[in-house]
Parts: structure tokens; C-alpha cells; sequence
């Protein structure tokens, strides 16, 4: 099987980790803290926050952005689901805005019409949360001109955007926004297993973030009185979590963050090699926005033919060996969703892509004969998806 996406270890990267084993520290502890620097170097960001997941990272930023009770988050409905959910945790209520049928991304244009809307009724959301769809980054500058038109905070979700850049930005360097969220899965631009990593250039924000990642627990709180504990004391001053990436899982993302642009360049061959190879075909390919340069997460083509055409271009791929995968099944059509007043309909854009969305094998280490076999597969299942079934009229 040929799957979607896979990870990249090296034996540098095992070395690493073992390094960790052997030494003093297995949770978090210096190596974590290197990471941060790290990754916050790379991006240009002033500061950076590790935690166990991409999930925690949007929780934990939600939260020291003080959302909660009687605010709404709006975000894409063309993510995962924790995308919404992370508003939810808080407390919080959650909206979605369409998206561009072009990159996929959250709509600039459905955004501004929902908040002159939205501003009418007194409904404004404290966060939007922009989604950069298979690690291309939305249109930033106009989000961030909107945000401060109407007040809300900026989040992007860049689960799929680590190593990407916008005009003359890194992605993740906060510069369109109050806090940047990566994941380090072991399918995304670099992983550490399990974890994640938010990003801002303020500190206040990073620093409640630190303090909630552990319990909410401040080492160096000055609240006491006179004379000063001893240096065991600790304060518990917020309602915090148990959100701490290991010194483990850094150690291997400041190994794998030396390779990320090699990655991310890799990617980029094989998706223009893609783009090649299906030229010929009557699909959607992945539109790329000039001013973007994506890190290429995910290879989405577009099938004609609706839902059921997708359905046997998929199953006749998995059947043979190609792991394809669909992202994504627009969040406000789940259940969960559905039971808090969403319906099919309410966001049709995100909708219509999806009915014919496949997600095509692409991570740094596919060969080019896998990716021949890809394509080869994926022809033949279309043509097999558009012939004639057995019994139908001639």
C-alpha cells in the first residue's frame, strides 16, 4: 500500500532520540525549549510554545486569547474537526465561513460579508480562524485588515503550512495574525510523533500559554509574602492542562526541522511532476496562488461526476494498493454538527468540493515509480468508474 502521506526518519533522527534516552532528561526539559527557539528562528516569530499536540495548540490559544461563554469562533468548514471543536473546549460557540473555490482556503470576500452581517446583529466573533489548506497559506493580509475593521483575534491553523511562506512571510511568523498554530503529526511537514507548537510575537500570550500547557502552574510567581519560600514552592494560578511535549519528541523535531526545507522542496517536485503526469486528464488539479508558496501537504485533485464517481475512483484505488484519502468531510455536516442547528446547504462551496475530493499519495520519501503506479492506478480507475456497469442499457 501506497499511503497518502508518511513520515521521513533518518538515522540522525534515531540518534537523537536516543541521545535523549540515555541522558537525564525524558520529559519536558531543555530539548524542548531548543525546539521552541528552533522553530521560532526559522519562522521569524519572537517567541514559540510546545505542547503535545496541534489540537492543544489551538485549545491553549483560544483560551489565552480569552475566549469563552458567549463568544463565537468562525473558521473553514473544509478542515478537522478540531478546527471547531478547540472553540467548543472553551466554552465557546463556533461558525464557519466558506470557502474560495479555487485554493480551498476560508473566503476573504464570504468572510466580509458575514461580518458586515454579523455586526449588524451584534454577533461579531472573537476569533477567526483561517485554515491553510493543504499547506497553502490563506489570502493573510486581507484577513488581518478585516480583523482590525472589526475587532476580532487572529489564529491561523497552519497544521499543514510549516516550511510555507506568504509574499515575504513565513508562514508562522505572526505577522497577519495574534498566534500561529503548527502540527507535528507524523503526516505534516516535520513530526515528533504526536505534537504541536503556537507561535506569537507576544508575550503575554506566550506566556499564558506556557503556564496553561502545565496545569496552570507559575514556578516563579512573586504573589507570596515575604520571607520567599523555598525553592520547591509552585502556584497554581489558572485552571491549566497537561498539554507538555517530552524532550523525546524534541530532540526529533529539531533533527527533522534541519531537513524541512528539503522536504517541503521535495514535495514541490513531485506535485509539479503530478501536475505533469494529469495534465491530460478531466480533473480539478491543485490551483496555487502566485503570491504563496505552499508547503505542499496534500495533493487534492477535484473528480467530475459527483459523489458516486468519487466513491468507485476511491475504492478501486485503495483496492489496488494506492492509499488515497479525502480531506475533507465538511465539519458542520457531522453529526455533533448537525445536532447544534447545521445543515447540508448552509456552506455549499465547501460542500461541492468535497462531493468529488481525492487526495492523491505525496510525502517527501515517494519515488517516482510509486507515483507512476499512482497515476497509472488512478487512470484506470476512471476509466473503469465511467464505463458501463454489467446489466445496464447498451
Amino acid at each position: 500500500m501506497i499511503s497518502y502521506g508518511r513520515q521521513s526518519i533518518s538515522q540522525s533522527d534515531i540518534d537523537a532520540v536516543v541521545e535523549i534516552l540515555r541522558g537525564d532528561w525524558l520529559t519536558q526539559g531543555p530539548t524542548v525549549a531548543r525546539f521552541e527557539q528552533a522553530v521560532a528562528d526559522y519562522c521569524g516569530a519572537s517567541g514559540a510554545v510546545a505542547v503535545s499536540s496541534g489540537t492543544a495548540a489551538l485549545h491553549l490559544a483560544c483560551l489565552s486569547l480569552g475566549l469563552g461563554r458567549g463568544d463565537v469562533l468562525w473558521t473553514a468548514p473544509n478542515t478537522f474537526v478540531s478546527s471547531a471543536n478547540c472553540a467548543l473546549f472553551c466554552g465557546g460557540d463556533v461558525d464557519f465561513v466558506d470557502i474560495d473555490p479555487r485554493s480551498c482556503n476560508l473566503c476573504p470576500d464570504a468572510l466580509e460579508r458575514k461580518l458586515h452581517k454579523a455586526e449588524k446583529v451584534g454577533r461579531l466573533p472573537k476569533i477567526v480562524m483561517p485554515v491553510h489548506f493543504a499547506g497553502q497559506s490563506c489570502d493573510m493580509p486581507r484577513i488581518w485588515d478585516l480583523a482590525g475593521r472589526y475587532g476580532f483575534k487572529v489564529v491561523e491553523d497552519a497544521s499543514h503550512a510549516l516550511g510555507g511562506r506568504y509574499l515575504d512571510s513565513p508562514v508562522g511568523s505572526c505577522r497577519y495574525s495574534d498566534i500561529t498554530v503548527f502540527s507535528f503529526h507524523p503526516l505534516k511537514s516535520i513530526t515528533t510523533g504526536e505534537g504541536g507548537m503556537a507561535m506569537t510575537n507576544d508575550i503575554a500570550l506566550r506566556r499564558s500559554m506556557a503556564q496553561l500547557r502545565s496545569h496552570g502552574i507559575d514556578r516563579e510567581s512573586t504573589r507570596h509574602e515575604a520571607p520567599a519560600p523555598g525553592a520547591w514552592h509552585y502556584e497554581q494560578t489558572a485552571l491549566g492542562y497537561n498539554y507538555r511535549m517530552t524532550d523525546i519528541q524534541a530532540a526529533l523535531g529539531v533533527s527533522q526541522l534541519g531537513r524541512l526545507d528539503a522536504f517541503v522542496a521535495r514535495r514541490h517536485g513531485l506535485a509539479a511532476r503530478y501536475d505533469d503526469l494529469l495534465s491530460d486528464l478531466a480533473i480539478g488539479l491543485p490551483w496555487q496562488d502566485e503570491r504563496v508558496y505552499s508547503a505542499r501537504h496534500l495533493y487534492p485533485i477535484r473528480l467530475h461526476g459527483g459523489g458516486e464517481m468519487r466513491r468507485r475512483v476511491f475504492d478501486q484505488l485503495r483496492a489496488n494498493g494506492i492509499g488515497v484519502q479525502v480531506h475533507y468531510i465538511p465539519v458542520h455536516t457531522q453529526p455533533f454538527y448537525r445536532a447544534r442547528g447545521f445543515a447540508q446547504g448552509d456552506f455549499p462551496v465547501a460542500e461541492a468540493y468535497y462531493e468529488g475530493a481525492i487526495s492523491l499519495p505525496l510525502f517527501p520519501d515517494l519515488s517516482h515509480a510509486q507515483q507512476d503506479s499512482v497515476v497509472a492506478e488512478l487512470k484506470r480507475a476512471m476509466q473503469m468508474a465511467q464505463a458501463p456497469t454489467f446489466g445496464s442499457p447498451s
